[in-house]
């Protein structure tokens, strides 16, 4: 029997008796860890193994969302803090240099998961913020300029996939625009088409990435009654026709408020309009109770892309010194940092 096309998350630090005999009767496609899943690594570690115990499958996806700043699950003291994304364009005066730090972060994440056995980070941010959008994006985006996006997101999917950890883009087909947070409200976007290609230019130049997360946002040009979520217009005609991306989508949270309907509802909605997996977050087992009510099984397409996916990380990771490199990543970023500091003040003082 195949597996179900859910992700879902679990409510604390082990795997309650109820939550091993909900995943071993239900065999959802993967895990999703969040800070109250997370307290060490030899913790982890037995949790996600618990996880696969349950399922039998030891190469089930378990995810974790970390982007670094304020996006970042597994933190200090058993593991470094990361900047924000957008560091990497704002800190570095060389294109090159940007995307070296970029790759290099996410290499050095990627050590991080790969060590506690996460083997999915819901990371590059996509999105492209524009002026008066809601700051849920903000400096979680790696630029304001859509190719500087695109370019700086593929060298941190590059570097996660070396070090053995599939990236996820999000928020497909684009959050910058939103005017509200989508974890409390549904966001509607009034842009035209054409403004809206900035927003689809970096998840185009990424459609050869394994996974995508949609977001919950309304484009009134596109579908102006439905979030692209829940949307088939917008799945068929951005994300599968104008973008391109042939990979596999998964939903964000179906907990969030920017959703109506009841779980089930959401759920259902969601791979009518062509996701082919669904996420809950929040560990709440009744919830997932009525998200499992409307589950579909993983197959046709969504099973190829699901196996497409975890083919991209059956290798081992690239030879990697993490000491060193992170050594060499704080450094650079000092380095750059220093170097912006100095042109600001510069120009500052050419203006006055």
């Amino acid at each position: 029997m195949a597996e179900t096309a859910l992700i879902l998350g679990c409510a604390g630090t082990t795997l309650s008796a109820e939550e091993a005999a909900f995943f071993r009767d239900l065999d959802p496609w993967g895990l999703i860890l969040f800070r109250r899943n997370c307290a060490d690594p030899d913790q982890i570690r037995r949790l996600v193994g618990d996880f696969r115990d349950a399922v039998g499958r030891a190469d089930a996806p378990v995810l974790v969302d970390q982007e670094g700043g304020r996006v970042q699950r597994l933190g200090p003291p058993h593991w470094p803090k990361y900047p924000p994304a957008r560091v990497f364009a704002r800190l570095a005066n060389d294109p090159l240099h940007g995307r070296a730090l970029a790759r290099l972060a996410g290499r050095l994440m990627a050590h991080d998961l790969h060590a506690v056995g996460i083997t999915v980070d819901c990371a590059p941010v996509l999105d492209v913020p524009v002026a008066g959008a809601h700051d849920v994006i903000g400096d979680r985006a790696l630029s304001t300029e859509p190719g500087d996006v695109a370019a700086l997101g593929r060298a941190v999917a590059e570097g996660l996939i070396a070090g053995g950890v599939l990236p996820v883009i999000k928020h497909i087909p684009g959050h910058g625009r939103a005017g509200a947070d989508s974890h409390a409200a549904l966001p509607v976007v009034d842009a035209g088409l054409e403004a809206l290609q900035a927003d689809f230019l970096p998840f185009r130049t990424l459609t050869d990435m394994p996974l995508a997360m949609t977001a919950h946002v309304v484009y009134t040009a596109i579908d102006p009654r439905r979030p692209a979520t829940t949307s088939r217009r917008v799945m068929q005609s951005v994300v599968r026709g104008a973008i391109g991306y042939d990979g596999l989508v998964m939903t964000d949270d179906l907990s969030m408020n920017a959703l109506e309907g009841t779980l089930g509802e959401r759920a259902r909605r969601s791979y009518r309009a062509g996701c082919d997996v669904v996420l809950h977050c929040n560990g709440k087992i009744d919830e997932m109770r009525q998200v499992a009510a409307e589950a579909r099984p993983l197959g046709g397409r969504a099973r190829q892309r699901a196996g497409a996916a975890l083919g991209r990380i059956r290798h081992l990771p690239e030879l990697f010194d993490a000491r060193e490199a992170f050594a060499l990543f704080e450094k650079s970023l000092e380095r750059a940092q220093s170097a912006s500091s100095t042109a600001f003040a510069a120009d500052h003082a050419l203006s006055l």
